[in-house]
């Protein structure tokens, strides 16, 4: 195995953050100039690459290989959204790199461009080896809010004759090989009530008011989840809560709507859609009737928000005890927070999640990737290089 790199970072993996930290990759924004700016660098390298957009020609995919033909190989993953800024105090520009004491700061430092910068620094190396399988880039849109915009590069992978074996996702893991996580699935409720006089409130439907015998309901369902529980996760049982709620017009108006999300994470071996298909049969056969009787145009809605799988890969797997070797790390875990490694799963693409930095910095105001893990990172992808040579 290589040794680690030394202290301070090369002057090219500086410039590849520093210019991937500038463009503001919001996921209420266009992500194009980034990925055309992945796209332009891979060209200069002999590398053509595959944009994969979404419907409304704003945000793409990246997907590209090098190496020999054939199917099998590894894929290094990563998606280029990052979460907002709004109402954080940061004490260093948020969209440039600041390096300072060995932290690199920036929106996105850790939560993943560090990853990318350290892959697309490390390209050459794999250029100038003799790779005896493929290694497949993906860089991916909409991440953040409900692993969205993978969906079509996975339809892109699962269309070609020449799909990746193994993944490796670079979210932040403090470069630890993390096996599994949680599946989430998002839900709205949309309750319409009917409106009146709160003089005369027997007459109207209040919306909050069955929203709130729902949201009861949810509290109800969430308890017996903490029976099945599997101790390699953190809570060891499946969770349901709602976010956000709101609703109502006035005081003297009965309340005409109201709508609340619910947010489920699930374990593994747990099955979503039973909870939810029991939050809408009470909806449907014990509280719609009940406001129906008021007035007939009464009626409670539910719509899918977002929704991803779970992941556990075996960690006694011969591509987790790889991955164990290049990162140089045999600390496997779980993680809380969900990434795209589920849906590659279910692709059939073996995928572990390990990248530099943590997620306790990400999201966070003076959100930081520190040198040391970007070095980490750097190994890690030498040591894949000489196993792939």
């Amino acid at each position: 195995m290589s040794s680690l790199p030394s202290a301070t970072l090369s002057v090219q993996l500086r410039q590849l953050l520093s210019t991937l930290l500038e463009f503001d990759t919001t996921s209420r924004e266009s992500n194009l100039d980034l990925i055309k700016a992945i796209r332009d660098y891979l060209d200069t390298l002999g590398i053509e690459s595959t944009l994969i957009f979404n419907e409304e020609k704003t945000k793409a995919n990246l997907y590209a290989r090098l190496g020999p033909d054939g199917d099998g190989g590894v894929m290094l993953s990563g998606h280029t959204d990052v979460v907002p800024v709004d109402g954080q105090n940061w004490s260093h520009p948020p969209f440039q790199l600041t390096e300072q004491e060995g932290k690199c700061y920036g929106r996105g430092s850790a939560d993943m461009k560090g990853f990318i910068a350290c892959v697309l620094e490390a390209i050459p190396q794999f250029q100038q080896a003799n790779l005896r399988m493929p290694l497949h880039l993906a860089f991916s849109y909409d991440e953040e809010v409900g692993c969205l915009g993978v969906r079509s590069l996975i339809e892109h992978l699962k269309a070609s004759p020449e799909k990746p074996a193994m993944c490796i996702i670079g979210e932040p893991t403090n470069m630890q090989p993390v096996y599994g996580h949680k599946g989430k699935v998002a839900m709205r409720c949309k309750v319409h009530g009917h409106a009146c006089h709160s003089a005369y409130a027997p007459e109207g439907v209040n919306a909050i008011e069955y929203a709130a015998k729902l949201i009861t309901k949810i509290t109800e369902f969430a308890e017996p989840l903490k029976q099945d529980l599997d101790d390699r996760f953190d809570p060891p049982y499946s969770t349901l809560q709602t976010g956000t709620i709101k609703g109502g017009a006035a005081l003297n108006i009965v309340p005409e709507y109201c709508q609340f999300d619910i947010e489920m994470r699930y374990l593994p071996k747990a099955n979503a859609n039973t909870t939810f298909n029991a939050l809408q049969d009470y909806a449907q056969q014990s509280l719609k009737p009940m406001m129906q009787a008021v007035h007939s145009a009464a009626d409670i809605q539910f719509e899918s928000l977002a929704a991803y799988p779970p992941l556990l890969t075996d960690p006694q797997s011969e591509f987790a005890q790889w991955v164990a070797d290049w990162s140089e790390s045999a600390a496997f875990g779980t993680v809380a927070f969900g990434t795209e490694g589920g849906l590659f799963d279910e692709a059939g693409v073996a995928t572990l999640v390990c990248g530099p930095g943590s997620m306790e910095q990400g999201h966070k105001p003076d959100e930081f990737v520190s040198v040391e893990q970007l070095e980490r990172c750097c190994s890690m992808l030498d040591n894949l290089r000489c196993w792939m040579s």
